[in-house]
């Protein structure tokens, strides 16, 4: 079940079960059956929706240029804004020393996809997150996306940026496939243990971007501008029933009916299923492939 589904089992009232047990028994963050969101204010509202809006089209613009374009309309300082930008996950495609911070502790994995192209279905796996707004608010989109076919392998939104909505996606993910590599940056999200263990327990390697390399990630970060400009910003969400609608009709769109252009026009899902069927039936061929020698002479013989 997903988190989403998960969270609808808790009884907050009259139940024989402490919430904290019902965290235990249904995989849940004890704190995240706790937690209340505090309305924010019209203005901050707006802000954000503009700088997502703005970073959506200058992903190389930091927090001096996104203050200065935001100044003509808001009253607002540098420091206000570096602190909506962090809120918002958003980081400026530049060199910088500290961005995209691993929690204390956590591994950090070097970068194995340079001058490394995608050549199959599950060989490569890009994972990432982004601010998806609302009319009152806004949620958070991860998604997994396939670097061959551009494939969207399963993704999940949430209302906050907790883990558990990473790893249901993680989860969904390889419940159907499983990838060569999987990049993602040095967030802590990506960073944890949680999230690293399920990748090293099938077998993939971890790749993570540079700090400030924004652009490792590039297929990820051309699916957010498309999500955005084709759906986020043509339907204005009222709220996250609306906006999980809308994006799961979107990304049937998109993996299933919308031709590529990188592609030579075909869908996403023309290319991962088709090339991995073609690659499973390979295989299946190799296994009833048997090699055997014949005792008069060294001739190889295929009996399939």
């Amino acid at each position: 079940m997903s988190r989403t589904e998960r969270l609808t089992l808790v009884e907050r009232e009259k139940s024989e079960l402490t919430l904290q047990q019902q965290a235990a028994l249904l995989s849940l963050s004890r704190s995240s059956l706790y937690y209340q969101p505090v309305a924010p204010s019209a203005e901050e509202i707006a802000i954000k929706h503009r700088l997502d809006e703005l970073y959506t089209q200058y992903p190389f613009y930091g927090s001096r240029k996104m203050t200065m374009l935001l100044k003509p309309k808001w009253n607002i300082n540098r420091k206000r804004v570096q602190r909506y930008m962090r809120e918002m996950g958003l980081v400026a495609i530049f060199p910088d020393p500290k961005l995209s911070q691993p929690a204390p502790g956590h591994k950090i994995y070097p970068y194995l996809l340079r001058n490394v192209t995608a050549s199959y279905p599950n060989h490569i796996w890009g994972i990432d997150i982004t601010y998806i707004r609302l009319q009152k608010g806004w949620m958070y989109l991860v998604a997994i996306l396939d670097w061959y076919s551009r494939f969207v392998v399963s993704w999940a939104l949430d209302q906050t940026l907790e883990m558990p909505f990473v790893l249901d996606a993680v989860d969904r993910a390889l419940a159907q496939a499983r990838p060569e590599i999987i990049n993602s940056d040095q967030g802590s999200h990506f960073t944890s243990p949680h999230y690293l263990d399920r990748f090293l327990a099938v077998g993939s390697q971890i790749s993570m971007d540079g700090r400030g390399r924004a652009m490792d990630n590039i297929f990820t970060e051309r699916l957010w501008r498309s999500v955005k400009y084709e759906e986020v910003y043509l339907n204005d969400y009222e709220n996250p029933r609306q906006a999980r609608h809308g994006l799961t009709a979107y990304f049937q769109l998109y993996n299933y009916e919308r031709p590529h252009q990188a592609l030579d026009y075909l869908t996403p899902a023309d290319l991962y299923l088709t090339r991995m069927n073609l690659l499973t039936n390979a295989i299946n061929i190799n296994e009833r492939t048997v090699q055997t020698l014949t005792p008069n002479d060294n001739s190889l013989i295929l009996c399939q």
